[in-house]
């Protein structure tokens, strides 16, 4: 009898954690980091945010019960602001790597990228053979703190490298013949595949990474990452997330 009531005393007292988690997860706000200069993943459309992020934060949001603030910053700034707790989780097409894993948690990943380099379509001859890039004097673009970066510092050791703020101003360097290749995710890569701007830019369809996409979180936010992970594997079971990248991704080149 009396194992009995201590039992029920300890079910009651798991449900009504689970209750006020559920309460307080319905007045919280979840602020998510993102930079939206990275189509289609998160970027703007006629002044208003869209892509594959900000569909997933809205669905996180609504699976949650929690409202969503998107909180725009510069890549390079996402790590310390999250760290610093200016905002809950980034959402920005965070690559894994094991330098980020020392400072932030990750949730499982929800797509798998890798690094792609991208010319100029007038110098598909002198530019798209495989080892081109790799001759000294070339001249590189890739954004700060990314793993574009990180290939170019580890691989590229004779190349001349620039930095730039999101994708058009990389795209701008191209075409006005200021660096010979820009290394950036596959997704930026499938992208152009549809746009207006195949004309004028080849997307070089070779891996040079793989990589894992995934969510970041405090190290101490145990419980949120719980959540995130939950609400992912909800979305994965659904077939929401397959929708999403259908719809942003209607074209991807897998490769071997």
């Amino acid at each position: 009898m009396q194992f009995a009531k201590v039992f029920w005393v300890r079910v009651l007292l798991v449900l009504s954690l689970f209750i006020s988690i559920d309460v307080l997860a319905a007045d919280k706000t979840l602020r998510v980091g993102f930079n939206p200069l990275y189509k289609p993943i998160a970027y703007k459309e006629n002044g208003e945010l869209t892509g594959i992020e900000y569909a997933m934060a809205r669905t996180v949001g609504d699976l949650l019960g929690m409202k969503v603030q998107f909180v725009e910053l510069p890549t390079e700034d996402l790590i310390s602001a999250l760290v610093n707790d200016q905002i809950d989780v980034v959402m920005s097409g965070m690559s894994i790597t094991e330098n980020r894993k020392k400072l932030v948690s990750f949730t499982d990943s929800y797509m798998e990228v890798g690094q792609m380099a991208i010319i100029h379509a007038d110098k598909v001859v002198p530019l798209a053979l495989p080892r081109a890039m790799y001759r000294p004097g070339m001249r590189v673009g890739v954004e700060p703190t990314t793993t574009g970066a990180d290939y170019a510092r580890d691989f590229l050791s004779e190349a001349v490298v620039s930095f730039y703020d999101g994708q058009e101003a990389a795209f701008d360097a191209l075409e006005k013949d200021l660096i010979d290749y820009y290394i950036h995710d596959a997704p930026t890569s499938w992208n152009l595949s549809m746009g207006k701007q195949t004309d004028t830019f080849l997307p070089l369809y070779r891996m040079l990474t793989r990589e894992q996409l995934a969510w970041a979180v405090r190290k101490e936010d145990t419980m949120l990452l719980a959540r995130l992970n939950g609400a992912l594997a909800d979305m994965k079971a659904s077939r929401t997330l397959n929708q999403i990248l259908d719809y942003w991704l209607p074209v991807k080149v897998e490769l071997e």
